[in-house]
Formats: structure tokens, sequence, C-alpha cells
């Protein structure tokens, strides 16, 4: 046999060796990746060993509320933050994230007023209110912005995911579950965000809580409609009686309709949207960007007596940029 048929085997044995090589390989990752979403947090801490009530005490823990303690001016903006948290699952207390928000910046403040004395440059006002307004940027409005917007793709999953939640649901019951079967069915098919949510308003069904509380509960930390509608329904059933099955399938027809509105409207008004996220994000991260490239580009005219008007002037034009662009794109369906 020649050297050409030679190698040619070679490479056609290589070809097939790296073909079934790479074949092996995707198959091992959509197994893997399937497993993953087939199964939800709560179940995964407690195929890890961990029993309900510690896991329970666990998201109790990723989710717990500071409105509660927080000054009555305050309170708005504190339970806006406790949604944020909830839904951004972090696996982290709120209080814990606050803290990290705060320290953070004041940490940064100082490192850069050790550098300032260190290299020799002059300490001034101006200067001291650039690295106070880089320090907030980098170590509190970008971190947030990740937070939001993992907060903001969880909630759009979880109003993805509830009218599937509500057949699945529907299902269970017309096969003869009871509400509580029909609620652990969901714990155990629906994948995160929601199954994890179910799981723990069924954890708390199981350690004494009323169920109807538990789920009012989960939608007040969610802030969802669809989840309080379906509260009701279970309230007003089990008060006056009816069929469940039958309010909850017209239930779920409305949330559809109403979710398919309000994607005609997300559509619409997309370029906006777009716009407003480009013209909200892009000057943080352009200056944080051109400040950690070139420091000099701002430190050297910080000390100039135009700079602190024109820069407090520009902070507040932002501000009143950012609020009226957010109530332009904020559309309610």
């Amino acid at each position: 046999m020649s050297d050409i048929w030679l190698r040619a085997a070679f490479l056609v044995c290589v070809f097939g060796a790296v073909l079934l090589g790479v074949e092996r390989l995707i198959g091992w990752l959509a197994r893997n990746r399937t497993d993953s979403r087939a199964v939800n947090q709560r179940l995964q801490q407690m195929k890890g060993g961990r029993d309900s009530e510690s896991t329970l005490a666990m998201l109790r823990l990723a989710s717990l509320q500071i409105a509660e303690s927080a000054p009555h001016m305050l309170r708005p903006m504190a339970r806006k933050f406790d949604r944020t948290m909830t839904a951004a699952q972090l696996g982290v207390a709120p209080t814990r994230v606050l803290l990290l928000l705060v320290v953070a910046p004041l940490g940064l403040l100082l490192a850069g007023i050790v550098i300032l004395l260190v290299t020799g440059a002059p300490v001034g006002v101006g200067r001291l209110i650039m690295l106070a307004t880089v320090a907030a940027l980098i170590g509190g409005v970008l971190p947030m912005m990740v937070i939001q917007f993992r907060a903001n793709r969880a909630k759009r999953k979880m109003v993805e995911q509830f009218p599937i939640a509500l057949d699945v649901f529907v299902r269970g019951l017309r096969a003869g579950h009871p509400i509580s079967a029909a609620l652990e069915l969901l714990t155990v098919e629906m994948p995160d965000p929601i199954g994890t949510q179910f799981g723990r308003a069924v954890d708390e069904v199981t350690y004494g809580a009323d169920m109807r509380d538990a789920l009012q509960s989960m939608a007040e930390r969610w802030d969802l409609d669809d989840m309080r509608m379906f509260v009701v329904s279970l309230s007003v059933q089990s008060e006056t009686g009816g069929n469940l099955a039958e309010v909850l399938e017209n239930l779920t027809k409305v949330i559809r309709e109403r979710a398919s509105m309000m994607m005609k409207v997300r559509a619409l008004s997309s370029e906006g949207r777009m716009t407003g996220v480009m013209l909200t994000a892009l000057p943080v991260l352009a200056m944080t960007a051109l400040f950690l490239l070139n420091p000099p580009f701002y430190l050297d005219v910080a000390d100039d007596p135009a700079f602190l008007p024109g820069f407090l002037g520009l902070i507040t034009l932002y501000m009143i940029g950012f609020i009226t662009i957010r109530r332009m794109v904020d559309l309610k369906v």
C-alpha cells in the first residue's frame, strides 16, 4: 500500500475519532444542561443533603425584608430594594448586599485618596468630588445595575412560567389531587425561579403557615398581579366553593391574553426602551472607563473654579433626564 493511501486512512481515522469525541462531548453537555434545568434550586439543596427546614431557612435568609426596619419615609425605596433582591436570587441576605453597596464606595474613595497622597498629587475639593463620584459608580451604581438586570430577567421568566405552572396545577386538580398535592407537583416539575418559590410556599405551609398567607407573601415578594389573582381565586373558592380547575383555566386564558398584549406593547416601544437604556447606561460606563484608563483627563481640571458648579449641574441634568426617560418608557398594561 502506498504512502498516500496510508495517510488517507490515518486522516479518516483521526476524523472519525474527533467526530466521535465531539458527539460524546455535546451529548454530555446536553444531558447536564437538561438535568440542571429540570431541578430547581430548592431540590438541588435537598439533593445535596439539606432537609426542608434548613432549605426554607436559607431561602428566607436570602429574602429578608429590610423595609420593616427602615424609616417611614424610606420604606417605599426599601420595599423596592427587597423585591429587587428577591428577584435577583443572589443567595445572600439583602442587608449584607446593602452593606457592601455602602462600604465598597467608601473603600474605593479611601484608596483613591491614599494613591493621591502617595504620589504627591494635590488633594482639593474638586478632586475629592471626582473620586467620590467614580467610587460611587464603581462600587455602588454598576453593581446595582447588574443586580437590577438580573432581577428583571428573572421576573420576566417568572411571568412566562406562571401560565405553564397554572396548567400543571389545573391538570393535577383534574387528576384528583388536593390543592396541597397539586402545589407540591409544581415544586418538582417546574424549574427556577417559579419552582423554588412555590417550594418555599409549600414548606411554609408544612411548618404551620396558612396556604393563602404563604401564596400571598410570594405574590408580594415578586409584585406580580397574576399571582395576586391566583391567590384571590383560591381564597374565593375556599370560602364559596365551586370548580377551582375551571376558574383557574379561565384565569390562565386571561393571563396569556394579557401577556400577548404586553408583548405587543413591548415590541412597539422597543426602540424607545432601548434608547432609554443606552442614554442611561452609556454616560456611566463611558465616564467610569475613561477615568480608569486616563485619570488625568478628569483630575487635571478638577481644581478649576468652574469645575464644581459645572459638574454638579451635569449630574443634576443627568438625573432629570434619567427620571424623564424612565417615566416615558415605563408603560403599564
